[in-house]
């Protein structure tokens, strides 16, 4: 088996490019953008574009956009679609700010599922192409600028972070989309499993501040439907009611019992979600 510096020597283009590597590992940038290399390099942005295109056909380094890249650890040969962690690989396709990973992400960022998704939700102002890379999908979601709000940090590596929603706006967002969630079943046994841990007050306040019906309606519902929180405290929400019905989940085809009290057609029946809990 190759030794760790065979491999290095296999892949690198030289002096140059040995250089490149031991300046990013000790900046910590497995990550890097072209402007990077020109600087470190201190080559032409011309020069230094063809610099690392070759370190690309050498399995140095894999793009992942362009002018983006990521540095392919020595153990993997010449691996040329290596992504690296995808949280960190979502950030920086959004360009590192104005951005948050939502929806199934942030579910299993606060584990509120069971199963890994195997889809990178982004939700950001900016408009960006969602792409696959490496076999991971990175989807962006378009949002106001003004919902970026309810968003955290955390802690990927011990020096670098992303910005993701707290436990309550990912229970808003999934009631929102429940599409991007895997449906309205996977969004309410997320909300059971930390049940303990959602703090309702924000929960009401972020769907009022959100101002979308289906989602004051079908958190309502929710909270009423599992006992979370004071039955008094769910008045905001039904203040809000319009006489209007949606579905429970939009996924779904429109069917079911109306229920007026949350002005809900129940295309997901009742004591289908609290089986989904006891489980």
């Amino acid at each position: 088996m190759a030794s760790r510096r065979d491999l290095l020597a296999s892949k690198t283009l030289g002096t140059e490019a040995a250089n490149l590597v031991t300046a990013l590992h000790e900046r910590n940038r497995t990550l890097f953008t072209l402007e990077d290399a020109t600087e470190i390099t201190g080559l032409r942005e011309a020069s230094a574009r063809s610099f690392v295109r070759k370190l690309v056909n050498r399995g140095v380094v894999t793009r992942l956009k362009p002018g983006l890249f990521h540095l392919v650890p020595f153990e993997l040969g010449r691996e040329r679609e290596y992504v690296g962690d995808p949280l960190l690989v979502a950030k920086a396709l959004g360009d590192g700010k104005d951005y948050y990973l939502s929806h199934s992400t942030a579910m299993e960022i606060h584990q509120m599922v069971t199963q890994p998704r195997l889809v990178i939700y982004v939700s950001t102002p900016k408009s960006i192409r969602s792409r696959t890379i490496g076999g991971t999908e990175f989807r962006f979601l378009r949002c106001r600028r003004r919902h970026l709000f309810g968003i955290v940090p955390y802690w990927v590596t011990k020096q670098e972070t992303v910005q993701v929603s707290d436990l309550e706006r990912t229970v808003i967002d999934g009631l929102r989309h429940p599409e991007y969630c895997g449906g309205l079943t996977e969004v309410a046994k997320g909300l059971w499993m930390q049940r303990e841990k959602v703090h309702v007050p924000r929960l009401i306040e972020y769907a009022l501040r959100l101002g979308v019906g289906a989602v004051i309606r079908r958190l309502g519902f929710l909270l009423e439907l599992y006992e979370i929180g004071a039955a008094d405290a769910f008045e905001p929400l039904r203040r809000r009611l319009t006489s209007t019905y949606v579905t429970l989940d939009p996924v779904l085809p429109p069917e079911g019992k109306y229920l007026r009290r949350w002005r809900l057609r129940l295309n997901v029946p009742p004591d289908e979600l609290r089986a989904v809990v006891r489980t």
